[in-house]
């Protein structure tokens, strides 16, 4: 029997393109109002902007990093439902997952569903299917044990088995080293559509990202009813297609594809503040990822840029810091026309225009390559 599914889980030691079932419904819910607000003038792109700053679960309650020494990176399987509700409690806006175009090292054709949800823990209490090993960025390879493990999930069954108070913001994985033709890539698409058409809820959020460039502009043209956000790293790691390669890159790219929002590596904007404002300019959402989003001085100074959301591995942590900082912003007092305060948990609530110029220019001095 052939493969006919989309997964979630980012599955060890398969690098090949999964195989999508010919799927041409595109129809897609919309999304509903306090979470991104349309702006459409005439002559000019629709934009969506967020109502508030936004916190995502990256891969549900936190990606793992199997050879770090902090627990948190290794307490919930990344990409299972297990890690998804478990993000659901600290009432987050909404969780990043990835939607797998790819699986390795064996062909997703070659594999039926039932052997790939055969790996790791099963869906009948007690049962443990084959073990799931996982290749680091150092080329070790790595048994994936986590402190609350859970089994291998579709597409369908985030729909299904997920708290519905969660956006989804759906990355679309695609293989960095391949050249997609649109035949292709339409498939690929359009089987995450149908599965969205059938078994999404009306009421939750979606947004789509990817770093794959092409994917995200078919993407756009396929539906219009979900925001669609261009993945990069903005220079942080240099591709063959331009395109990723940087911020300007990344703006220029939206414009040209109709793109509602960029998601950047926070350590590139921290580089290159100035282009927060030119990104804004540009009628273009913001939101950033990447290990530095689990400081909450971080993540409170792109709060004061005006970045527009998140996406975090501690959950729990930010979100209280992102609560703590709602609650205290208020609350300063004006000495000499500077607002001055202290917050509670020892973190800066207001700055002055002085020492926001100050810190913004000592920024990308202190992020290294």
């Amino acid at each position: 029997m052939a493969l006919k599914a989309i997964h979630v889980a980012d599955v060890p030691n398969f690098d090949h393109p999964a195989y999508i079932p010919e799927t041409p419904t595109i129809f897609s819910p919309s999304v509903p109002s306090g979470y991104l607000e349309a702006e459409e003038k005439e002559g000019k792109q629709r934009s969506y902007k967020n109502g508030k700053f936004v916190v995502m679960g990256h891969r549900g309650s936190g990606m793992n990093i199997l050879q770090s020494s902090d627990h948190k990176m290794k307490c919930f399987k990344e990409n299972s439902v297990l890690s998804f509700n478990h993000a659901a409690q600290f009432n987050l806006d909404f969780i990043e997952f990835d939607v797998q175009g790819v699986i390795t090292e064996k062909k997703v054709t070659e594999i039926t569903l039932e052997e790939f949800l055969s790996y790791g823990p099963q869906k009948e209490p007690g049962k443990v299917g084959k073990t799931m090993v996982r290749k680091a960025k150092d080329g070790s390879v790595l048994e994936w044990k986590v402190e609350n493990d859970g089994p291998l999930c579709t597409f369908q069954e985030a729909f299904e088995k997920v708290d519905t108070s969660l956006g989804f913001n759906i990355e679309l994985k695609l293989d960095d080293y391949k050249i997609y033709d649109e035949v292709e890539l339409k498939r690929i698409l359009q089987a995450v559509l149908k599965v969205i058409d059938e078994h999404a809820d009306q009421g939750r959020p979606i947004i789509f990202s990817s770093f794959q460039p092409d994917a995200v502009q078919l993407m756009r043209k396929l539906q219009e009813n979900h925001p669609v956000y261009f993945l990069t790293n903005g220079g942080c790691e240099i591709y063959g297609d331009p395109r990723r390669n940087s911020l300007e890159e990344a703006i220029k790219f939206c414009h040209e594809a109709g793109l509602q929002g960029i998601v950047s590596q926070v350590r590139a904007i921290f580089r290159h503040p100035t282009m927060v404002a030119r990104i804004k300019e540009s009628k273009l959402s913001l939101i950033t990822y990447g290990q530095l989003n689990n400081v909450p001085e971080a993540v409170y100074m792109q709060h004061l840029m005006g970045i527009e959301g998140v996406i975090v591995d501690f959950v729990q942590e930010i979100k209280e810091a992102i609560s703590d900082f709602n609650e205290t912003e208020e609350d300063y007092s004006s000495v000499d026309g500077e607002e001055i305060v202290e917050n509670r948990n020892r973190l800066p609530v207001k700055f002055s225009d002085r020492e926001l110029s100050f810190l913004l220019k000592l920024i990308p001095e202190l992020i290294q390559t």
